[in-house]
């Protein structure tokens, strides 16, 4: 599990959905933070995460504090239109948790404040003033890898030169409360 994507708050079904699918191909651990402006079981959620929910290492925390008490804050990278450091020099680590706001309000003005040291934003030279989430988290957890030089199931490594994509294919969700239940359990271990 070498990184885990977080979500705070999402509210738009089809892009949490398509996360999933993302955390899925990449065998990444996905943590939703509520409350959530949805229900897991609603059909745009299903649907935009195809057939790879239970191949999706699902958590949902109850909510900020729930998450804070689960997650070392130090393992914790906060990305953010408004933040000032490139995405790119952020120290992506083995089992870092990458954590993303929600598509309204973005990240929460709290951590820009209280962790500018750990906030990091993708450039954007074009006119505009944000990426979809879901664009956001595929170039944030690629790149993170690529980092890392995480070897992809066909033996790939993502380098500076060049890089390699990896494809994979797809039910409801199964949630792990902070207390993890459902999907692709993985025995006792706490996402600590």
């Amino acid at each position: 599990m070498p990184l885990n994507i977080a979500l705070i708050e999402p509210r738009i079904p089809p892009n949490t959905g398509n996360i999933a699918r993302l955390c899925a191909a990449a065998d990444t651990p996905l943590h939703l933070i509520g409350p959530l402006g949805f229900s897991l079981e609603e059909k745009e959620v299903r649907r935009a995460g195809l057939d790879y929910w239970d191949k999706t290492d699902l958590w949902v925390h109850e909510n900020w504090f729930a998450f804070r008490d689960a997650i070392r804050r130090d393992r914790c990278l906060y990305f953010s239109a408004n933040a000032a450091q490139d995405y790119r020099q952020a120290p992506f680590r083995a089992n870092s948790v990458l954590v993303f706001g929600n598509e309204t309000d973005g990240l929460p003005a709290r951590i820009l404040e209280k962790h500018p040291e750990q906030c990091y934003r993708i450039p954007m030279p074009g006119d505009v003033r944000s990426l979809n989430l879901a664009n956001a988290v595929s170039v944030v957890l690629y790149e993170g890898l690529r980092q890392l030089d995480i070897a992809l199931p066909d033996g790939a490594i993502l380098h500076d030169d060049g890089g390699a994509a990896a494809g994979a294919a797809g039910g409801g969700p199964a949630v792990k409360k902070a207390s993890r239940r459902g999907g692709r359990g993985r025995g006792g271990r706490t996402p600590r």
